[in-house]
């Protein structure tokens, strides 16, 4: 099984689900067609930031620790979606387009997400270069970013390639 495929299973299990134990957490996986080791899986919670906080009954559950915010603060003073203007899809790398002045701001969100899926990004003043991982699809990069920034998928605009007539 692809690492990345079992790193996200992992995260949209805690985010969705109320899981108290590692043993839990593995048996939801193996229903979901994923096998690992306990050891994997407690690197893989480790990797992506996950710890116990109290259930409100008595026990504890998995929380992400980003949970859509950047691990190194909390959120941006400027709601992202709103100075996104455009994504454009180019060889497997992605070009996010901003409104002027913002692409840094967004770019150093993406950065600090620490997202496993994002090698990093290249920003100008109202574009940001998002180069993945190696073995990283744009698929998976588009649910990378929607984790960072939930509603993104509304920005993204699907557009069919146009016929040139030569």
């Amino acid at each position: 099984m692809q690492k990345i495929v079992r790193l996200q299973a992992i995260e949209k299990l805690i985010a969705s689900e109320k899981i108290a134990s590692q043993e839990a957490l593995l048996r939801k996986l193996e229903d979901a067609g994923i096998k690992c080791t306990q050891a994997t899986l407690s690197r893989d919670m480790r990797r992506l930031g996950v710890s116990r906080i109290p259930d409100g009954e008595g026990g504890y559950m998995y929380s992400l620790a980003a949970s859509g915010k950047s691990p190194a603060g909390p959120e941006p003073a400027v709601n992202l979606l709103s100075v996104i203007s455009d994504i454009v899809e180019a060889r497997g790398l992605l070009v996010i387009r901003t409104i002027p002045g913002h692409a840094n701001a967004t770019a150093y969100f993406i950065d600090n997400s620490r997202r496993y899926e994002i090698a990093g990004t290249i920003a100008g003043d109202d574009t940001i270069l998002v180069i993945p991982r190696n073995g990283i699809s744009l698929k998976q990069l588009y649910s990378c970013l929607e984790m960072i920034m939930p509603g993104l998928h509304n920005k993204i605009k699907r557009k069919a390639p146009e016929s040139r007539a030569e």
